[in-house]
C-alpha cells in the first residue's frame, strides 16, 4: 500500500472523511426519486392555486408596505418631537417669535431640515401670534401654496386647542405639491412651557417621495399599488401625473370597502371584483391592509388574467420544487448516519464560537470530525489565541491612554486652582464631593466617571478671567461679577473641541444654574438643568463655604449644610441635597485641610 493510500485509510479510520463524500452519498440516494415525480406534480396544480398565490403575494406585499409606512410615520413624528425637545431644552420654545432668539431658532430648523432633507421639505416654529421662524428645501414657500397654507392654519388651530381636544399632534389630509403633484402632508405638534401652557407650534411639510418610490418598486407585472385614506382620498400613487394626491377614488371597489371600515380597525383582506375598461369588464383581484395609526390603507390590485399569465409557470415550478424539498427531507432521514459525522464536530465548533463572542477568548474547540472540519477547528483555535493576545494588548493600551487622559485632566485642574492660592485643591474637592453624591444617587460607573471629570474641569473657564477679578480680596463690583460669570461659557468653549469631553460640557457650563431659573449663564430652571450640573453646583457651594476665601472664613460643615438646606428648591435640587446629607450623616464626606486628589 502506497504512503498516500495509507494516509487516506488512516483518516477514514479516524472518522476524518471529507465532507464531499458524505454529501455525495446522501445526494445519490435522493437524486432519482425527485426527478421522477417532478413532472407529475407540476401537472396536478390547479387554476385555483394560481389565484391563491396571487392572494398570498398581495397580502404579504400590502402588509409589508403597511409596516414600512407605519414605521416611516412613526420615525418622522419622533424626529419632530425630538426637535421640539431641543427647542425646549435650549429655552427657545417659550417665545420662538422673539426677535432675540429668532436666529437661534432658524439655525436649529435649518439644521433639522438639512439632516432630514429626504423627508422634511419645510419646517416652521411659530408663537402664539402665528409668527416665527421657518426653514425649507430649495425654493419651496409654504405661503405660496394655498393648500399647504390652509393646512398649516388648521394645524395651528388644532395645536392651540390641543389641551382641550387632547390632541398630541396634527396630521393633514393628503396634499399635492406643485408643479409635479408630489404627495405630501402637514404634521404639527404644539409647543408648551414647563406649566403645559400653549406657546406655539412646530409644524413640517413632509414629503412622501420615498413612499412613492416603494409603491413604484412594488407596482410590477401589471400590479398597481397605491395608498388611500379612510375618506376615500388618494394619498400617494406612483403615477403622479395621472393620479393626483387628494383626489376622491371612492369609485374603486377596494377603496369603497376601506371607507366603510371603522377607522380603528386593523385588517387585511383580499377580494375579487370587476372593473370596466372601455366598456369591457375586467375581473380583478385586490388586497387592502389598513393602518389605523394614520387612518390610511395600502391597496394592491391586479387583473386576474394577467396574474394567471405571469405567475402560472412560476407557481407550478414553485409547487414542484416544494414537493422535491419534501422528498429530499425524507431522503435526509436515510442519510442521517452520514450527517452524524458532521454535526457533532460542528456543534463543538459553534459552542466555541459562541464562547469567543461572549469574550471568553481562552475557549478552544476540540479537533475532531471530518478532515475539513478538523482543519477548520485547528485554524479556529489559532485565531482564538491570536485574538486573545491582541485583545490583551488593546486593553493595556486603552488603560494607559485612560490614565494619561485622567492625568492630564488632573494637571489642568491643578493649574486652574493655582491661579488663586485660596482655591488650591478646590477642583479636586468638588470632584470628590460630586462623586460621593453621585454614588448615593445610584449613578453607574460610567456616569460617575463623567461626573468626576466634569467636576475637575468645572472652573476651567477661569483661565480666561483676569487676575484682578479672580484674585480680588473683596466683594466684586457688578461689572467684575459679570466678567466672573463668563467663566462657565468660556470653560465649555475651551473644552468643546475635545470630542471625549462632549458629555461633560453640561457640568462645566451649567453648574451655576439655579432651580428657580435665577442662575447663569442661561437662566435654566428645574428639569432643564442636567443632573450632572445640579450635583456639581451643590458640591461647588459646599467647598466654597467650608474653605477660607478672601471674603469669608471657612464655615463648619454643619453650618454650611444648614445654609445649603435653606437654599433647597430655589437654588439647589432637593434630591441632590438629600444625597449630600446622606453622605455627611454616614461619614463618607469629611472635610480635610489636605488637598484632595481624585
Amino acid at each position: 500500500m502506497s504512503l498516500e493510500a495509507k494516509s487516506r485509510w488512516e483518516r477514514v479510520r479516524a472518522g476524518r472523511v471529507r465532507i464531499l463524500w458524505l454529501v455525495l452519498g446522501a445526494l445519490l440516494l435522493v437524486s432519482a426519486l425527485p426527478i421522477g415525480l417532478y413532472h407529475r406534480q407540476v401537472l396536478q396544480l390547479s387554476q385555483d392555486k394560481l389565484v391563491d398565490t396571487e392572494r398570498v403575494q398581495q397580502t404579504d406585499l400590502t402588509r409589508s408596505l403597511a409596516q414600512e409606512i407605519q414605521l416611516f410615520e412613526s420615525n418622522l413624528t419622533q424626529q419632530l418631537l425630538s426637535e421640539r425637545q431641543i427647542l425646549a431644552l435650549t429655552g427657545l420654545s417659550d417665545n420662538v417669535e422673539d426677535a432675540a432668539v429668532e436666529p437661534k431658532v432658524t439655525r436649529l430648523l435649518e439644521e433639522f431640515v438639512y439632516s432630514n432633507r429626504s423627508t422634511f421639505i419645510y419646517l416652521t416654529a411659530v408663537g402664539k401670534s402665528g409668527k416665527g421662524s421657518t426653514a425649507s428645501q430649495g425654493n419651496f414657500r409654504a405661503e405660496e401654496d394655498p393648500f399647504v397654507k390652509r393646512a398649516l392654519q388648521r394645524a395651528f388651530v388644532t395645536c392651540m386647542q390641543s389641551q382641550q381636544l387632547q390632541v398630541v399632534k396634527f396630521r393633514s389630509d393628503p396634499l399635492a405639491l406643485a408643479p409635479e403633484n408630489r404627495p405630501a402632508f402637514v404634521v404639527a405638534v404644539p409647543l408648551k412651557d414647563v406649566n403645559d401652557n400653549f406657546t406655539g407650534m412646530l409644524a413640517a411639510v413632509v414629503s412622501l417621495d420615498s413612499i412613492v418610490h416603494r409603491l413604484q418598486e412594488a407596482s410590477v407585472r401589471e400590479r398597481t399599488v397605491f395608498l388611500v385614506d379612510h375618506n376615500g382620498r388618494l394619498v400617494a400613487h406612483w403615477d403622479t401625473k395621472n393620479f393626483v394626491p387628494g383626489a376622491d377614488v371612492s369609485s374603486n371597489s377596494l377603496v369603497a370597502q376601506v371607507k366603510a371600515l371603522p377607522q380603528e380597525l386593523r385588517n387585511t383582506e383580499t377580494v375579487r371584483f370587476t372593473e370596466t375598461d372601455k366598456k369591457h369588464p375586467i375581473e380583478m383581484i385586490g388586497t387592502y391592509s389598513t393602518l389605523p395609526e394614520v387612518n390610511w390603507a395600502v391597496i394592491a390590485q391586479r387583473s386576474l388574467d394577467q396574474a394567471q399569465t405571469d405567475t402560472g409557470v412560476t407557481e407550478l415550478n414553485q409547487q414542484a420544487l416544494a414537493f422535491v424539498v419534501v422528498v429530499i427531507l425524507s431522503a435526509i432521514l436515510v442519510g442521517y448516519f452520514f450527517a452524524v459525522g458532521i454535526s457533532e464536530p460542528i456543534r463543538g465548533l459553534a459552542a466555541s464560537t459562541r464562547a469567543i463572542s461572549r469574550g471568553e477568548f481562552h475557549q478552544r474547540s476540540p479537533v475532531r470530525g471530518a478532515s475539513e472540519i478538523s482543519e477548520l477547528a485547528e485554524n479556529f483555535n489559532k485565531m482564538a489565541g491570536d485574538i486573545e493576545e491582541y485583545i490583551e494588548r488593546l486593553k493595556e493600551a486603552a488603560e494607559e491612554n485612560r490614565e494619561l487622559f485622567i492625568g492630564s485632566i488632573r494637571m489642568l485642574a491643578a493649574a486652574i486652582d493655582e491661579k488663586d492660592p485660596y482655591t488650591r485643591g478646590h477642583s479636586g474637592r468638588v470632584a470628590k464631593y460630586s462623586t460621593l453624591i453621585g454614588q448615593e444617587l445610584g449613578l453607574s460607573t460610567e456616569e460617575l466617571d463623567k461626573l468626576r471629570i466634569a467636576a475637575l474641569l468645572h472652573d476651567v473657564g477661569k483661565i480666561g478671567v483676569e487676575d484682578r477679578v479672580l484674585k480680588k480680596p473683596g466683594s466684586l463690583t457688578p461689572e467684575e461679577f459679570g466678567l466672573m460669570k463668563q467663566h462657565t461659557v468660556k470653560g465649555a468653549n475651551i473644552m468643546r473641541p475635545v470630542s471625549q469631553l462632549k458629555e461633560m460640557l453640561p457640568g462645566i457650563e451649567l453648574h451655576h444654574e439655579h432651580m428657580d431659573g435665577r442662575g447663569y449663564p442661561y437662566g435654566l430652571q428645574g428639569a432643564q438643568i442636567p443632573l450632572m450640573a445640579r450635583i456639581i453646583g451643590v458640591a461647588d457651594t459646599l467647598d466654597a463655604m467650608t474653605t477660607n476665601r478672601p471674603y469669608q472664613t471657612a464655615m463648619e460643615l454643619d453650618y454650611a449644610m444648614d445654609r445649603i438646606r435653606a437654599l433647597t428648591g430655589s437654588k439647589f435640587d432637593a434630591v441632590v441635597v438629600t444625597a449630600l446629607e446622606s453622605t455627611v450623616n454616614t461619614g463618607k464626606l469629611r472635610l480635610s485641610a489636605v488637598e484632595v486628589h481624585v
